[in-house]
């Protein structure tokens, strides 16, 4: 049996009781994360772009806009939550591919739930297998897919979504098979649009694409049945290597959603070692910007690889800056949404400190480590060495930490009093019986 098919039998066949409830619990953190940050980035301008033209185009009412009162078509709605899960860069990350694996396959789940009156429990189980095949199809390309140019979300979001989406439309295999197929041949996003609108306009693509292939395949629409293992399929075409392997093996016995961390700093997360040494800089030895001489670094290849950024010109560039990133981290003490917008980038004390940053790759270093220098005026240095950052599947956010987070995020559009009702119905949600419940409560 090919990968696809294995695909196909584990999304359709693994009931909801046969899901580990700690991989449950996983799942209803990246819900919670996941509408955190959406419901902090439907404030954001960018946003009128995608509505004016929904308005413009027309589509039935059929789910939810978060952060707004608007409902639209099935997959305007996936793409434009697709695109707030993943606007600020603070969502989740996979380790070791770096895919952001929530904000394709969450929407797409959310928004299907939605039209069919699904209950929690049927969602939060489409958006948990889900987000394991998009991980692992990742795994089987990674590295090679991702330092060809790729951006992995954007690629391998698509079968999160579609995984989610045939789940909750009740597909059979054969129709699960071509949905997978559908949905690879939409495969995109090129790592060249980082720092623009572009980098999460993936996301939303993805989950739109994703859910575009279900309602095609449960309407008879065809594809290939070898999409990922096939001589001209995903892996072989989009990768220089792979691993079908790593899909299929132990499938459903081990999980990687444990190794898939909620990000507590708004940029990409190869830089979060390097913020959090930055803080403790500032935290613990009390540096202060006028005290520094000059700043290095040693940290793996993928920071100059995506954020050598050193003077970037607006907020979504300075996402992928680590100079940006450590600069803000030593002054005000954080990487959050504010330390990210255009006018933050040009402040002359960022600007001075970002020149006094230089770094170098150290190839063993992993993902979430890095090691820190700063050399003071008064002519002594500190080092602080971070093994796993903040956030890491190694050091994860707390359940505490991520209601932090949920109330920081969520009550810029929200009420407190009906922040806290979604935060308290999100731990629940496998006990909701109508995910539109939930829904509503995500309009401002």
């Amino acid at each position: 049996m090919g990968a696809t098919e294995t695909i196909a039998r584990f999304a359709l066949g693994m009931g909801s009781t046969m899901v580990p409830e700690p991989i449950l619990h996983e799942g209803k953190r990246c819900i919670i994360n996941y509408l955190a940050v959406a419901l902090y980035a439907s404030a954001d301008p960018s946003m009128k772009i995608l509505t004016g033209l929904f308005e413009e185009e027309g589509g039935n009412p059929q789910a939810t806009i978060i952060g707004s009162d608007m409902r639209t078509s099935l997959q305007n709605a996936a793409l434009a939550n697709g695109y707030l899960a993943h606007l600020e860069d603070y969502d989740d990350t996979h380790f070791p591919t770096v895919i952001h694996p929530s904000a394709p396959t969450i929407p797409a789940a959310m928004a299907v739930g939605e039209r069919l009156n699904a209950t929690g429990l049927e969602v939060l189980v489409a958006t948990v297998l889900g987000v394991e095949v998009c991980c692992r199809i990742g795994l089987s390309v990674h590295p090679h897919h991702y330092d060809a140019g790729w951006h992995i979300t954007g690629t391998c979001g698509v079968f999160g979504s579609v995984v989610a989406t045939g789940r909750l439309l009740g597909l059979d295999e054969g129709q699960m098979v071509n949905a997978l197929g559908i949905a690879g041949t939409q495969a995109a996003g090129v790592r060249e649009t980082f720092g623009s609108m572009s980098k999460p306009f993936h996301a939303g693509r993805s989950a739109q694409s994703g859910l575009l292939a279900g309602l095609l395949a449960v309407r008879g629409f065809t594809s290939t049945p070898t999409i990922l293992e096939g001589r001209r399929g995903f892996a072989t075409v989009l990768s220089t290597a792979s691993d079908m392997g790593k899909v299929t093996e132990a499938l459903g016995e081990r999980w990687e959603l444990p190794n898939n961390g909620l990000k507590p700093y708004a940029c990409g997360v190869v830089s979060h070692p390097l913020i959090d040494a930055m803080i403790t800089f500032r935290n613990t030895h009390g540096v202060k910007a006028e005290d520094v001489h000059a700043i290095t670094a040693k940290v793996q290849p993928l920071v100059l690889e995506l954020m050598d950024w050193k003077h970037p010109r607006i907020g979504l560039e300075g996402k992928f800056s680590h100079q940006h990133s450590m600069a803000v981290g030593l002054v005000d003490g954080g990487a959050f949404p504010a330390q990210y917008t255009d006018d933050r980038v040009k402040d002359p004390i960022i600007i001075a400190l970002r020149e006094m940053i230089t770094a170098t790759v150290d190839p063993e270093m992993p993902e979430d480590a890095a090691e820190v220098t700063v050399m003071l005026k008064d002519g002594r240095s500190i080092t602080e060495k971070v093994d796993h950052a903040t956030g890491a599947p190694e050091n994860p956010l707390s359940d505490h930490q991520l209601e932090d987070k949920f109330r920081n995020l969520a009550c810029r559009v929200l009420l407190k009093e009906r922040a806290e009702k979604l935060l308290s119905m999100l731990w629940r949600i496998d006990e909701a019986d109508d995910i539109g419940e939930i829904m509503a409560l995500v309009r401002p």
